[in-house]
């Protein structure tokens, strides 16, 4: 086996078979996406085709001469899955179809999914967009987290849903679209000038505090 790894691919346990994880932006999916892996499913008989954490499909189990085929049968972007880079945007349907929804986090999401997912930063880093308090995103276990609520959307930086889990800190409250678009790139800013190599945004949360950081970044 070659040294290189292929495209957009993770090496599983046995140290022979790769996993890869399509780009679905804010878990979005169409009949034809939905088509296209079944189809590739099929032609190459993928072992474990498993819905992810951050909304995405894993197709789990290939072998490494089957990837580059996979890759030109779906014709997918690859969504990273171990760079130090921004990994994805979670986002629930918000004002779209839910009756709960106050704030449109759909829209939201795939707005921050077009401008940052793949942006380089010292550790992998997930965004959950909410639209409502009921928090379905997951929010305030991203590294960061939208939270919308009648009057604007709440801001929250450096949760963490495992290893060691974290509740993000509250950034800025009642912030208006454009407003979460320029704080976010503001964060994201201050984390790749200041958080060590592969230290998570949850750490550099406990080392400076979110105080420094409101003091760094908001004007």
């Amino acid at each position: 086996m070659s040294d290189e790894t292929p495209k957009g691919a993770i090496l599983q346990r046995d140290r022979k078979t790769y996993a890869i994880v399509p780009r679905t932006p804010a878990g979005l999916v169409t009949p034809d996406i939905l088509e296209a892996l079944a189809r590739v499913g099929r032609k190459f008989s993928v072992p474990i085709m498993k819905i992810t954490s951050g909304q995405r499909i894993a197709l789990v189990g290939l072998e490494p001469n089957q990837i580059d085929q996979v890759w030109d049968d779906l014709k997918m972007d690859a969504g990273p899955a171990v760079g130090l880079c921004v990994h994805y945007v979670q986002a629930c349907p918000g004002t779209e179809v839910c009756k709960l929804g106050v704030q449109d986090s759909l829209g939201l999401g795939l707005e921050l999914e077009e401008m940052f997912v793949g942006r380089e930063l010292p550790a992998k880093l997930k965004v959950g967009v909410s639209g409502c308090p009921m928090c379905c995103a997951e929010s305030y276990v991203r590294d960061v987290g939208l939270i919308g609520k009648p009057k604007g959307w709440t801001m929250v930086v450096g949760g963490n849903a495992s290893g060691r889990p974290r509740i993000a800190d509250v950034l800025a409250e009642k912030l208006t679209r454009d407003e979460v678009i320029r704080l976010v790139e503001r964060f994201l800013d201050f984390y790749r000038e200041n958080g060590g190599k592969r230290l998570r945004t949850a750490r550099l949360l406990d080392k400076v505090g979110i105080d420094a950081i409101k003091q760094a970044i908001l004007e």
